[in-house]
This record gives C-alpha cells, structure tokens and sequence, in this order.
C-alpha cells in the first residue's frame, strides 16, 4: 500500500515537471512570454488570440546557458520519470518476482534528479542575457528580468522540485540510536529491524 501511495506521488510529479516544462509561461510581458521549450505572442489585451512556437532541439535555442538549462532540466525530469516507472513496476509486480522492493538505488536516483533540476533552474535566468531575452524583456541581464514577470511555469518547476526533494527527505532510511544498538526503520519492509552493537 505504502509503496502505491509513493508511486502515485512520484508519476504525478513527474506530469506537472512535464507540464511546467512544456509551459511558455517562465518569464512574460502583456505581450510575449517564453518557458525552457516554448514561446508564445499575443496583440495587446488579448490573450486568447496567441501565437505559440516551439524550439524542438537544442540547436533551435538561442542561447548557451538556455541550452544548457534546458538539457539539464530535461535530465532532471528523464530521471524522476525514470524513477517513478521502475517504482511503479515494483508496485505492480508480484511479490514473489520483487522481494526486495524499493531497495537499492531508488533513492540516490530521486537525487540525482532533484540536484540536476535545481541546477537547471538556477541556471536558466542566465539566459535572459540572450537577445531572444532582451527583445522579449526590454533591459534583461543574467538574472534580472528587465520589464518581464515571473511566469507560472517556472513557479510550478520550484514547487515541484520542492516536492520531489520533500518526498526524498521524507523516504530517506532514518537511523535512530536506542538502547545500544541501531534501529532502522524502512518503510518498504514495514518492520523495524535491530542491528547489534559492533564492538570497535
């Protein structure tokens, strides 16, 4: 049960990381607003009517440090996908087949994930310095964003890294010392196993 509660948290992180990706909505003006992937432009007063593009490699980026952001981020998010597929699988496996689920690199793998999204996300404001930026953002300079707002794209990838470092922190092993000797607690295995006291 435990581990179907964390597979479904994980999958649904992994779609808003996907949709705060896939958003246009990272940094905007009344006019104009652009995301790591996508940009989109509308006449004044009317948001309806917009005009969406998309840059679909890296090559289309116009800038270094966007690229480099967009490549990371991308990492991030393969890896929470990644992660979240192969915790999934072991839910849905037979015990028999999985006797130790959830164990081994599941852990440091949601790491590596949530590290490689914050570093791309502290290193796309860089990329307001790109003239794609400046025409969009009037006086933007390597973060700072001239006349452009924060967007809720980018919002939504902080608080879904927050999250999925919320959720890591919280399935980390905690170790406790109790009477001598070590007690683990693991939730894949819902007991509480006691390791001796080795004598140094």
């Amino acid at each position: 049960m435990v581990g179907s509660v964390w597979a479904a948290l994980l999958l649904s992180l992994t779609c808003i990381s996907a949709f705060s990706l896939l958003s246009p909505a990272w940094f905007q003006t009344p006019t104009f607003s652009f995301g790591v992937l996508a940009y989109c432009s509308w006449p004044q007063g009317d948001s309806w009517n917009q005009s969406c593009g998309i840059f679909r490699s890296l090559d289309d980026i116009p800038d270094s440090a966007w690229k480099v952001s967009a490549a990371l981020l991308l990492g991030g998010w393969l890896l929470l996908a990644f992660n979240a597929l192969l915790l999934l699988s072991w839910v849905l496996a037979p015990k028999p087949l999985c006797p130790r689920r959830g164990s081994g690199k599941m852990a440091g793998v949601q790491a590596a994930a949530v590290t490689t999204t914050v570093a791309g996300l502290l290193v796309f404001p860089a990329s307001l310095a790109s003239p794609f930026a400046r025409e969009a953002c009037a006086a933007s300079a390597v973060y700072r964003s001239g006349r452009c707002q924060l967007g809720w794209g980018y919002v939504t990838a902080i608080l879904n890294t927050g999250l999925a470092s919320l959720l890591l922190a919280i399935r980390w092993p905690h170790a406790t010392k109790a009477q001598g000797g070590t007690v683990r607690f693991s939730s894949d295995t819902e007991k509480i196993i006691l390791m001796p006291e080795t004598s140094k």
